[in-house]
This record gives structure tokens, C-alpha cells and sequence, in this order.
């Protein structure tokens, strides 16, 4: 049900790189190895060999393995931007664009688990911040813009904060429960289920 827009593209594998793109390739590398491992087993090992560079050399751009992890963050985060921006296009604002977002986080989830796994427990976003300290493309800028104009007219600082915390709890949730097979991976129910959120 997944859109192959959601997945990650890879370059191809095995090939040897040159130190000025290493990092780069390190990086694909790491996204390559979380197709199908989970980001608590990736190792700087494998990922240096499938890059064709000793282990020494990943040292010199990623000092461990938690650098290397926020480096494929922050990949991931922008693809989900991408997303994001490709699903709001042509949308209105307000519930029909909190919705094309909402179905593309729960897509994007099911089209890449492990990559999403690390992203929202390596960094996860705090659902009742104010959208002012959150960068604006981010992915979960757009999400929070996107719920602000969905507030009623003089809704207090609270009711804003218990609004924003229902609709990610919501979202996320319904991601973790088809990515964890309790309920069906249906794109028509994704959709069903994030305008409900505001019904």
C-alpha cells in the first residue's frame, strides 16, 4: 500500500569512494544497512566495509556511532519534508493539509520502519512546544503550522499545547500500530482516521 515516493533511494552498492564524498557515502551506506537492520544493531564496522573504506576512516567523519545515527536524522527528517511539501501541494490550508501530512508521516512510517524508528526516538519532538522554536521546513514545523490554523478562535496556550499533543499522539500512534501489525496498513483508513482527529 506503501508509495515507492516514501522510500529512500540508495546508490548503488559495493563501489569505492573517494575521500571528498566519503561522508556522503557513509551516510547512504547507514541508510542501505536500515532497510533491514534495526538502528540499535547498525555497526560503524559493516557500514565502512559496504563502503569499501577501513573502519579508521569513518572515525574521520563520524567520531561514533551517535554521530553517525544524527547524521541519517537528519536525512530522514528532510525526506519526510519532502514529503510533506509534495503532499500539501494544491491542498488548502488547515484540516485538508493536516490530513495530506498525516497520512504521508503514517506512509512514510510503513515505507521505511527502521529509518522512522531512529528518527523519532533518537530525536524526538516535543508535541507541546510552540512553533516558534521549531524550524520552520522541518518536518514537524510544517505539522505544527498546519495544527495552528486548525485552533479555535482564542483557544488559550493550554488548549493549544492538549490539541497539538492529541493530534501527534494520533498521528504516531496510528503509525506504531500498522508498523507493529495491530491494525491493517490500509491507505484509506490512514486518511479516515487523521480527519477524524478534528470531526
Amino acid at each position: 500500500m506503501t508509495s515507492n515516493d516514501n522510500t529512500v533511494n540508495i546508490k548503488s552498492r559495493g563501489r569505492r569512494y573517494h575521500h571528498g564524498d566519503l561522508r556522503s557515502a557513509l551516510v547512504e551506506e547507514g541508510l542501505a544497512e536500515l532497510e533491514t537492520t534495526a538502528p540499535e544493531d547498525l555497526s560503524l564496522r559493516e557500514i565502512a566495509r559496504r563502503a569499501g573504506v577501513s573502519a579508521t576512516a569513518v572515525y574521520r567523519h563520524f567520531p561514533d556511532k551517535a554521530a553517525l545515527l544524527d547524521a541519517l536524522c537528519a536525512v530522514a527528517s528532510e525526506k519526510m519534508a519532502v514529503a510533506f511539501r509534495k503532499a500539501m501541494a494544491g491542498k488548502a490550508e488547515g484540516l485538508e493539509a493536516f490530513t495530506a501530512m498525516g497520512q504521508e508521516y503514517v506512509r512514510f512510517a510503513l515505507a521505511n520502519p527502521n529509518l522512522f524508528r531512529l528518527m523519532t526516538t533518537s530525536t524526538p519532538p516535543d508535541p507541546g512546544c510552540d512553533d516558534a522554536g521549531v524550524p520552520a521546513e522541518s518536518s514537524f514545523g510544517m505539522l505544527l503550522r498546519a495544527l495552528r490554523d486548525l485552533m479555535p478562535p482564542g483557544a488559550t496556550a493550554e488548549e493549544r499545547d492538549i490539541k497539538r499533543i492529541q493530534a501527534w499522539s494520533m498521528v504516531h500512534g496510528l503509525a506504531m500500530l500498522m508498523l507493529d501489525g495491530q491494525v491493517p496498513a490500509d491507505d484509506a483508513l490512514i486518511g479516515k482516521v487523521v480527519k477524524a482527529t478534528f470531526l
